[in-house]
Parts: structure tokens; C-alpha cells; sequence
């Protein structure tokens, strides 16, 4: 068996088509047609007014937060188990992360731990959905009610994902996806910010672009960011769209298929196929090893690798983040159920572009060596 990647994008002739028009036609950075018609069409599927592309999903968070206008030192609250993007959105506008463990059954925020990390300097959630499935977001919206703060709904690997039926990305009072080349959308990189409020979205726009002037094009009155997308990415991006429902299918199709046969390996722990308000979406699919001896999780990948599967490792929690320590950022405190999962999951090829007989091989391979 050939050398396996954890993902490779699947990119179509007629993916590449679209993408070479563009190029031919001239209309290559960031202005044309195509940035205002993703925007249209994305801001339509998950039932939002408007949506802002922007360079990547990171471009995407930092600008969600700014708009805010929160003061100096306002708080904002994410879990911990996450990818850095969050907590660097945060403190690159002068505020303050407040971190929260993980739920071991869906990966994401424990909710039930939330309420209590809340003080009169909390101005916001930023919720990102993480690996399968959506946060609870019935309880999450409960929670922002009561305590009369802003909702950040990441949901850069949830794109055509639903909760209750109700799609992912139309919950926050600023929603983001991503594009990256490993998402179920890819445009290489990008991302997007959708809102209903046009407040919002005006700030968005001036955010995204240096903030240009009305009067005087180059007198800037607020710092901001070159964060546009290109016309090439947003044609690739309305290509892969078209057949967003295929993609999905696939994912689910792989997902289903490990969970079928790795359910019963009693060394590992897998997240389920479905949850009360959501079925798995599969952005990737993660193993969490129940055996906690120094090195094992490398060990079992260096096994795997030796057989020609690449896999790679959980996020690494905020509060382990060498940078946030030098940095003095949190106080020391226990995650648990963050730390055992960053210490002893990693994830296996989930691409679109793997076939069933890889599939085979993968799952027979995984309970060879973890038998």
C-alpha cells in the first residue's frame, strides 16, 4: 500500500476549469464578481443577510472579535481544547481569554462548566465546534441570553453540518467558517464571517481592507488588516459549493465506515455516529488511545507510518501553549479531560480523495496494531 496523507483536497477538472477562467479573464485579486456571488451563496446556505470573505478562517476570528469594540482587558470565553487561532483573535486585540475544559463524549466546551468562568468582565463566547460535531447550541444561546453576551460561533470544520436542522454558522451574533485545504469547501486558503447585522457587517468590510477612508481614500481612521480574498479562491470556492451535499455524503460515507469497524477495539475511544441534535459530520476522525504510558500515542504512530498512514496529533490545550506560559496569559489550572485527550488522540486519513480500499486497509491495520 502507497503512503496515505491525512487529507488531500479533492479538486475537480471542473474545479480547475473555473479557476482558469478567472485567471484568464485578468480578474485575479480581489475584486470580480465571484467574492460578491460566494458571499451571496454561502450567506444563503446557512440562512444568514451577509457574509464578508476574508484571506482564511484566523483573518476571520480576529476581525469577529474587533468588531465587538469590547474594551481593554473584557473577557472572553473559549475552551481550551481548540486551535490557537481563538485565543490569539482575542489577545491580539488587547483582551482577555478565559479558558474551559472539554466534554469527553462530544470533544467540544463542557457547557456545564461555562456559568462559572463568567464575571462582569465577560463580553462574549466564542464557541468553536470541534472535529464532528456541533456544541449544544440550544444551551450555549440559553447562557449569552442570561448573561446578555455576544455569541462567536466558529464553525470552520462544520461546513453543511446542522444542529436540530438548523445549519452551522447561523447561530452566532458573528459566525465563521474556514477554507482551508483540509475543510469540506476549500479555496487553498479563506474563510468568511456571516452576521445579520448590518452593523456588523459594515465593519467587517472596513476590517478586511486597510479600512480605507470615505472622503480621502488614504487617510485611515482605525488600524486594521489586508485580510481580502481573490477572485481565483472565491471560483474555486462556488465550484466546490455546487456539490456541497456530495461532499458531505463521502464524509459521513468514510466516518461511518471506521466507526463500523473500530467500534469494538476496546483500546480506543471514538467519538459516536450521532448525537440527539446532530449526526457525525466526520471533518476528521479522531482516536483517543486508553492506554496513558509516556510515548505510547507516538509509538502507535510510528507504527502506523512505518505501514504507510500518516496521522497527526489532537490540538494542544491553550494553558500547555509555550507561548501563553512565557506570556503569563492563564493561571495555572486543571483541564483534565483537555489534557488527556491532547496527550493521547490523534486523527487518520479522512480525505475525499481516499478510496474504500484504503479504507480497508487503514481499519484493518489500526486493530493489527492496537489489537
Amino acid at each position: 500500500m502507497n503512503f496515505i496523507p491525512v487529507n488531500t483536497p479533492l479538486i475537480t477538472s471542473q474545479d480547475a476549469k473555473c479557476v482558469f477562467e478567472i485567471v484568464k479573464s485578468g480578474w485575479i485579486s480581489s475584486s470580480g464578481k465571484n467574492i460578491k456571488l460566494f458571499e451571496n451563496k454561502l450567506s444563503k446556505f446557512v440562512n444568514r443577510k451577509y457574509g464578508c470573505a476574508v484571506s482564511n478562517g484566523t483573518a476571520a476570528l480576529e476581525i469577529a472579535v474587533k468588531s465587538l469594540g469590547l474594551k481593554k482587558n473584557d473577557e472572553i470565553i473559549i475552551p481550551t481544547f481548540t486551535i490557537i487561532s481563538t485565543a490569539n483573535s482575542i489577545i491580539k486585540n488587547n483582551l482577555k481569554p478565559i479558558l474551559v475544559d472539554s466534554d469527553l463524549s462530544t470533544w467540544n466546551i463542557k457547557i456545564s462548566d461555562i456559568e462559572k468562568k463568567i464575571t462582569k468582565k465577560t463580553k462574549a463566547l466564542m464557541i468553536p465546534h470541534i472535529y464532528g460535531f456541533p456544541c449544544d447550541m440550544n444551551e450555549i444561546l440559553r447562557i449569552c441570553k442570561k448573561h446578555k453576551i455576544y455569541l462567536i460561533e466558529d464553525a470552520a470544520e462544520m461546513i453543511g453540518q446542522k444542529y436540530n436542522n438548523l445549519p452551522c454558522g447561523s447561530f452566532g451574533d458573528i459566525s465563521t467558517f474556514s477554507f482551508y485545504a483540509n475543510k469540506h469547501i476549500t479555496t487553498g486558503e479563506g474563510g468568511m464571517l456571516f452576521t445579520n447585522n448590518s452593523k456588523l457587517y459594515k465593519k467587517f468590510i472596513a476590517y478586511r481592507n486597510l479600512n480605507f477612508g470615505i472622503k480621502n481614500r488614504f487617510d485611515h481612521n482605525e488600524i486594521s488588516w489586508n485580510y481580502r480574498l481573490t477572485n481565483m479562491q472565491a471560483a474555486l470556492g462556488l465550484s466546490q459549493l455546487k456539490r456541497i451535499n456530495q461532499i458531505i455524503k463521502r464524509k459521513r460515507y468514510i466516518g461511518d465506515y471506521y466507526h463500523e469497524n473500530l467500534k469494538n477495539n476496546k483500546n480506543i475511544i471514538i467519538q459516536p455516529k450521532e448525537m440527539v441534535y446532530a449526526k457525525n459530520i466526520y471533518w476528521v476522525f479522531g482516536i483517543i488511545l486508553k492506554k496513558k504510558s509516556k510515548n505510547f500515542r507516538e509509538i502507535i504512530q510510528k507504527k502506523l507510518l512505518k505501514e504507510g498512514i500518516e496521522t497527526r496529533r489532537f490540538f494542544w490545550p491553550m494553558h500547555k501553549q509555550t507561548i501563553f506560559k512565557k506570556m503569563r496569559i492563564f493561571k495555572k489550572q486543571s483541564y483534565p479531560n483537555s489534557e488527556f485527550m491532547s496527550q493521547n488522540g490523534f486523527y487518520i486519513p479522512s480525505g475525499l480523495n481516499l478510496s474504500n480500499k484504503e479504507l480497508n486497509y487503514i481499519t484493518k491495520t489500526i486493530n493489527k496494531i492496537l489489537k
